[in-house]
């Protein structure tokens, strides 16, 4: 039977894929695709073999390949057809909407967002003032191996490294509840807490529990974007509320609550994301008075509450007789390093006990390995003496950053001097365009975080996030020097 086609198979040298198995995936390919339909005649194997200028060999093992999975059939005396079995492939049609779009779950203004604070293998010295991360160049590695390795030899030696509670390690859980109570003014038992890879996963929980489809979430107007998704990806309503240099509007507040059935708020009451204003103890209380007069919970992200300058950090509002009205989300990774994903949440045991159900959905147990490393590190107090060390070396690059706008950009920008946390909110005087200010920016290779990125709507901020946390004097001086000329442009 004659072909008025050619295969147009190729074959790659550089491909890691033997060479039949790679003309066997393309013919597949070929048939999906619809250019080969069922019963169709295949070139025999010394013929396709001369084309593509291989041993007959590898193509009777591709044939036989694709015959064994059914893709092809050999007829006595006839030859090699395509299956007359198989389905009628139609070339996919064209459409006006991007296939990404159907199988991410997050708009792409979103990605675009995280984007920004992804490590990338960025080798052109570009300064990256992100949204608060630590410096992972100050961890105590040497202990932190010991932990890791005595933390691997124990467990396997006893036979103990399987399976565990989806809650975390209890030796861990232990070790936070300790933490909590004496330092944070919380009174909870290791059944109030759930280990999580990280805060992002612990609000991720908390949204499973609480948001339901179409039910109304609040969060701030300019609040941290992966937490107003998670709600949304539960099906919440995101609604939005404002805040100043009090935090939040529980004025406004409390006009939402008498339009909407609000089931939740999400804060950052500590260092607000991104502006870094300390809630009130004002509005703390009325806060908490909403909450049981209008019966939602408080999600309370405390991601950073170790790193305050001025003074004992202010206790959470899971510290207050809350009445189960607090779910309180924890972070050691900012203590260590984002890359040690470790996490908690505190809440009711009813509440921590749906937690261990979402978690056996998802992730069945967390990394017993680091858990069992980190709790020993708590328990020996090196994570406290790590704190105290880099809360020093923060300060100064604090009293660095300042110093350097007020000295360099203070014709361009006004803030506040936070009294905790790894960032600096700027706001930029009027009449700078900001989209171009960030692209002037990565011309003088230094990355910063517009404030639009923090806004549920899209509408321009006149403001910038800018992380210190991850940069020595001598990264800040040069950002900062980068980020004037692209002022100036």
């Amino acid at each position: 039977m004659l072909r008025s086609w050619d295969l147009n198979l190729h074959i790659t040298k550089s491909s890691g894929l033997v060479v039949y198995l790679q003309i066997a995936q393309q013919i597949m390919d070929e048939i999906q695709r619809g250019r080969l339909v069922p019963s169709a005649a295949m070139p025999g194997t010394r013929e396709l073999a001369e084309s593509l200028k291989v041993n007959r060999k590898t193509i009777v093992l591709a044939y036989d390949e694709l015959i064994a999975q059914g893709w092809l059939t050999t007829e006595s005396r006839r030859g090699t057809f395509v299956s007359a079995k198989l389905p009628l492939f139609s070339p996919p049609k064209q459409t006006n909407r991007d296939s990404k779009q159907r199988v991410t779950a997050l708009p792409d203004h979103v990605l675009e967002k995280y984007a920004l604070a992804i490590e990338t293998d960025d080798t052109s010295h570009t300064i990256d003032f992100n949204d608060g991360i630590p410096d992972t160049r100050l961890i105590p590695f040497e202990t932190l191996s010991k932990a890791f390795r005595h933390a691997l030899i124990e467990p396997v030696r006893s036979n103990k490294l399987g399976y565990g509670d989806p809650k975390g390690m209890l030796s861990l859980r232990h070790a936070i509840a300790e933490m909590l109570n004496m330092e944070r003014g919380l009174n909870v038992e290791i059944d109030n807490i759930c280990i999580a890879r990280g805060s992002q996963m612990g609000i991720f929980l908390a949204a499973r529990i609480l948001a339901k489809p179409h039910e109304y979430v609040v969060v701030e107007n300019l609040s941290y974007p992966p937490a107003r998704e998670a709600f949304r990806s539960c099906g919440a309503k995101i609604l939005t509320v404002g805040l100043d240099n009090h935090g939040i509007n529980v004025v406004e507040l409390e006009e939402l609550c008498k339009k909407y059935p609000i089931r939740a708020i999400y804060v950052t009451p500590h260092h607000q994301f991104p502006t870094t204003v300390m809630m009130t103890a004002e509005r703390r209380l009325k806060l908490l008075m909403l909450a049981d007069q209008y019966d939602f919970v408080i999600v309370e992200d405390d991601y950073d509450h170790e790193f305050h300058f001025h003074y004992h950090p202010v206790f959470p509002l899971a510290s207050t007789n809350h009445a189960g009205r607090v779910i309180y989300v924890g972070s050691l990774s900012k203590v260590l390093a984002p890359g040690l994903r470790v996490g908690y949440l505190v809440a009711s045991k009813e509440i921590i006990n749906q937690c261990a159900s979402e978690v056996m959905l998802i992730d069945r147990q967390g990394n017993s390995v680091t858990e069992l490393a980190v709790a020993a590190l708590m328990d020996s107090g090196e994570i406290k003496r790590h704190i105290r060390r880099t809360l020093k070396v923060y300060n100064e690059r604090r009293n660095v950053l300042i110093d350097l706008l007020q000295n360099e950009l203070g014709q361009f920008v006004n803030f506040d001097p936070p009294n905790g946390g790894l960032a600096i909110w700027l706001r930029l005087n009027d009449g700078i365009d900001m989209n171009k200010l960030v692209q002037k920016a990565l011309l003088e290779k230094v990355r910063i975080l517009p404030g639009s990125l923090f806004s549920e709507s899209i509408v321009n901020v006149n403001g910038i996030r800018l992380g210190f946390g991850s940069l020595n004097a001598t990264e800040l001086a040069t950002g900062i020097r980068r980020l004037k000329r692209a002022f100036a442009a």
